[in-house]
C-alpha cells in the first residue's frame, strides 16, 4: 500500500493539522514507511500466541463488585441549590 500526496493532504485535513506543501513529501515518506512496517508485521506467524496485557506476566488486580454510595454523598450535593436525601431536586420540565 502506498500513500500519495493527495492522501497526505486529506489525512492532514481530517486531523485538522496545517501542512505546508513543502512538508507533504516528507510526511508521505514517513506514512509509507509506517505502512511498510505494518505490512512486515502482518507476515509474522502468531498462531498459538496468547494475547498479552503487559510484557511481563502479571495478573490483573481484581476488586469485589460491591455497590456503594462512594461515601461522599454529602460533598457531591453540597453546591446544589436544592436537595433531598442526597438527591438533586430539579424543576419539572415534562408535563
Amino acid at each position: 500500500m502506498s500513500v500519495d500526496a493527495a492522501t497526505v493532504r486529506r489525512i492532514a485535513h481530517l486531523a485538522r493539522i496545517a501542512v505546508d506543501d513543502a512538508e507533504v513529501p516528507h510526511l508521505q515518506d514517513e506514512l509509507n514507511a509506517i505502512l511498510a512496517f505494518v505490512e512486515q508485521l502482518q507476515e509474522v506467524n502468531v498462531d498459538g500466541v496468547e494475547p498479552m496485557t503487559s510484557v511481563t506476566p502479571m495478573a490483573m488486580k481484581m476488586r469485589s463488585d460491591v455497590v456503594n454510595d462512594g461515601e461522599i454523598a454529602d460533598r457531591i450535593v453540597a453546591n446544589a441549590p436544592v436537595t433531598h436525601d442526597h438527591f438533586f431536586l430539579v424543576p419539572k420540565v415534562v408535563e
